[in-house]
């Protein structure tokens, strides 16, 4: 097989495992992640993550261009059970989708990526049906959200840091793997990644637990290919969201929500680390 075309066909590989990525992790904000529906879904999310990443490390190190973003995740959205058995379905068909591949590629480690996700697509499917086994006829009828409570405008706002977060958070993720060949760089900034996954998630669980579904669309995202500009770009782009923390940690409404106030302040926090770990990435590049 060409390498252009393992590439492609990691790509949608990695489409696919984005789209459930974004899937599982909305749905356990609607259930909220410390329930019995929404925590086990969590988990399964931060799993796919690491779908996403070993394929995302396979692209960039055969030279490719990683695919940001999302496929169509096709799910039954009537109810808890109808959703469950959409993810069922879904990960059934990745078990023979990957051991298909695996047979094609010669590259022993990518063989075994591919085979690794087949039978943890597998676990996945077993794990979901346990889940849909052990709803009650009630509850398998019901469906996730709750009612907004938080004003609207304060909602938008925090809809517009969900979009600018994930943004930035997929082009650390991107440079991580595109940049993995120079040096300690690329491990910094999945690092910061991350950092950015949990930060992101700050202002998505406020925005799902209110019944709104979270604004995980892929804006442009930059595609440097010179680790100094990329560098430079994260940097600014770092300042402007610090900015936009600093004020919103300032107004009113803000100050109403203790909890969102605190997670707000780790934020803040962690951007001016992140920020300086990046000025120092160019210094000593």
């Amino acid at each position: 097989m060409q390498t252009n075309q393992l590439i492609d066909i990691l790509n949608r590989d990695l489409a696919d495992e984005h789209a459930a990525t974004l899937r599982y992790l909305v749905h356990s904000y609607f259930e909220g992640e410390d329930n019995e529906f929404g925590a086990p879904i969590l988990s399964r999310a931060r799993e796919e993550m690491w779908h996403m990443h070993w394929l995302g490390m396979v692209i960039g190190k055969l030279g490719g261009e990683p695919e940001l973003v999302p496929a169509k995740y096709p799910f039954d959205p009537s109810n808890r059970g109808s959703i469950l058995q959409s993810y069922i379905d879904y990960e059934e068909n990745l078990v023979p989708h990957y051991n298909k591949e695996a047979e094609q590629v010669d590259d022993s480690h990518i063989k075994r990526v591919l085979e690794r996700e087949a039978w943890e697509s597998g676990i996945h499917a077993q794990k979901f049906r346990k889940m849909l086994d052990k709803l009650s006829t009630e509850d398998a009828k019901t469906l996730p959200g709750a009612e907004a409570e938080l004003p609207e405008e304060f909602l938008n706002t925090l809809q517009q840091e969900v979009a600018a977060k994930y943004s930035n958070m997929l082009t650390h993720i991107r440079d991580s793997w595109v940049f993995q060949k120079q040096g300690i760089s690329g491990w910094k900034l999945m690092d910061q990644a991350m950092e950015m996954m949990k930060q992101l998630a700050h202002f998505t669980e406020d925005v799902a637990e209110n019944g709104l579904y979270p604004q995980l669309e892929v804006e442009e995202v930059e595609r440097q290919t010179d680790l100094t500009a990329a560098l430079s770009n994260k940097e600014e782009t770092l300042k402007q969201s610090l900015a936009r923390h600093e004020a919103l940690q300032k107004q009113d409404e803000t100050q109403k929500h203790k909890g969102f106030l605190l997670n707000l302040d780790l934020t803040i926090r962690q951007e001016a680390y992140q920020i300086a770990e990046l000025q120092d990435m160019r210094k000593n590049k």
